[in-house]
């Protein structure tokens, strides 16, 4: 049995030790109880974003620099990252507003991708060579073309004109044939980002009962007259709704729209997952955005931020969450570039200027999940006798173990894990977080 340990304090980054199991059955205090035949939903797997801002950001390193950036995340000695995403048409984090077509194109005789070239799919190939095989992409639109929405614009909201609606399904559906031509599958797609916010950059709003008429009414359709086998998920946006609307979502015949995705915003919302998990088990859950807001946070705090991503995952994971998407894979030394100066972490920061990588503790907390936590894992029962350890245990395709310890507190935490009969001892130190791998013990 493996301890894995990250402890950034002590300067420690998935420090290894190992740990035996011993036969103790009467242990009755103090324990973290697994059990491997209790088992709940599946794992998809982990990623990011690529979006042209951490395209851009990367263009600036050498190449050596670059493929090390790329293997961080991606390689097998790297985080292991496998399901990511992407945007259709600008984002915030692009250096400009643009779209795939001229102004008022309804026929799209204008339409390519090519402008995606310059800063974004060199980075999606690279990733995709650094993965290997299995490599899977989300695609988002954050705003249709201008000449298709109420405002005349691509930022500060706006919707979709109901006539436009078979021209934008059309639209993405060219988008999706367009990558595949050049090389880069993409397999999930959403309806839009954070269809309740208006923006000041690149947004556009939808109700609920929208969403789900243009998705069944419309881009299905159009996907299957095209014959894309591509996924579609609803919401996009935070979990503080994610239940009410999916009651809307899936009433009736919901057939075509195979599960929602999910934003971190508004704060933890757990149960609003439960409940949907409960009574949707057919639908699946995705986290598909969320990042450390500059406006939030400095680089004084770098631990918060990390224990940040991890008691979201904790908490998510053990509440239906098949796949966890981080926001921007990389960003420059100021948090962008972003054209409306929206500006972010991420965990890797590209120091342009100096040319340095710079993995951040959040990177290392989303590895004791990612690299540990393979690709159609399954998520097992768990048992603690406090909630100053936060936790969450998967069984791989393989039979081994994976136990996520999170201790945020100031002291340390004693656990015993019990497995069946056996037990180990381990303590966990004040802020850290801890991978507990067990390969020998195949169930």
């Amino acid at each position: 049995m493996k301890i894995i340990t990250t402890d950034a304090a002590a300067g420690r980054f998935f420090h290894e030790t190992a740990a035996v199991w011993k036969e103790e059955p009467d242990r009755e205090n103090g324990l973290v109880t697994i059990y491997p035949e209790k088992q709940y939903q599946s794992v998809l797997g982990f990623g990011g974003a690529f979006t042209q801002a951490a395209g851009y950001a990367w263009s600036a390193l050498n190449s050596e620099q670059r493929s090390e950036a790329v293997n961080a995340y991606f390689s097998a000695d790297g985080l292991g990252y496998r399901f990511c995403r992407t945007h259709i048409n600008s984002c915030d984090f692009s250096l400009r507003n643009y779209c795939y077509v001229s102004d008022g194109d309804e026929a799209l005789s204008t339409f390519s991708t090519d402008c995606d070239e310059e800063y974004l799919l060199p980075l999606i190939r690279q990733a995709k060579e650094a993965a290997g095989e299995g490599l899977c992409l989300l695609a988002t639109p954050w705003s249709p073309p201008p000449f298709m929405k109420t405002n005349g614009e691509m930022n500060h909201g706006g919707k979709l004109k109901p006539e436009y609606r078979n021209l934008w399904a059309e639209y993405i559906v060219r988008y999706l044939i367009s990558y595949r031509e050049k090389g880069i599958r993409v397999g999930y797609v959403s309806v839009q980002n954070e269809p309740k916010a208006v923006q000041t950059w690149d947004s556009c709003v939808y109700t609920p009962k929208e969403e789900r008429d243009f998705a069944l009414g419309y881009l299905k359709p159009a996907l299957d007259r095209a014959g894309l086998d591509v996924k579609i998920l609803l919401w996009d946006h935070n979990k503080e709704r994610v239940y009410e609307n999916a009651k809307t979502y899936f009433e009736g015949d919901s057939e075509g729209i195979w599960g929602m995705g999910f934003h971190w915003y508004s704060g933890d919302h757990f149960e609003n997952l439960q409940m949907v998990s409960e009574d949707y088990p057919e639908k699946s859950l995705i986290f598909t955005e969320g990042c450390v807001e500059y406006s939030r946070f400095d680089r004084n705090n770098l631990q918060q931020q990390a224990e940040m991503y991890a008691h979201d995952m904790i908490g998510n994971f053990n509440h239906g969450c098949r796949a966890h998407i981080d926001w921007n894979l990389f960003l420059d030394e100021n948090g962008g570039p972003n054209h409306v100066g929206n500006y972010c972490a991420a965990p890797i920061m590209l120091h342009t200027k100096d040319h340095r990588v710079e993995r951040q503790p959040s990177y290392y907390y989303i590895g004791h999940f990612s690299r540990y936590v393979k690709p159609g894992a399954v998520r097992i029962g768990i048992s603690r006798y406090t909630s100053e350890v936060e936790a969450c245990s998967f069984l791989n395709p393989d039979g081994s173990l994976a136990l996520i310890l999170l201790n945020r507190e100031d002291h340390p935490v004693e656990v015993v894990l019990r497995h069946r009969t056996k037990t180990s001892a381990l303590e966990l130190a004040p802020h850290t977080i801890v991978t507990v791998t067990d390969e020998g013990e195949k169930q």
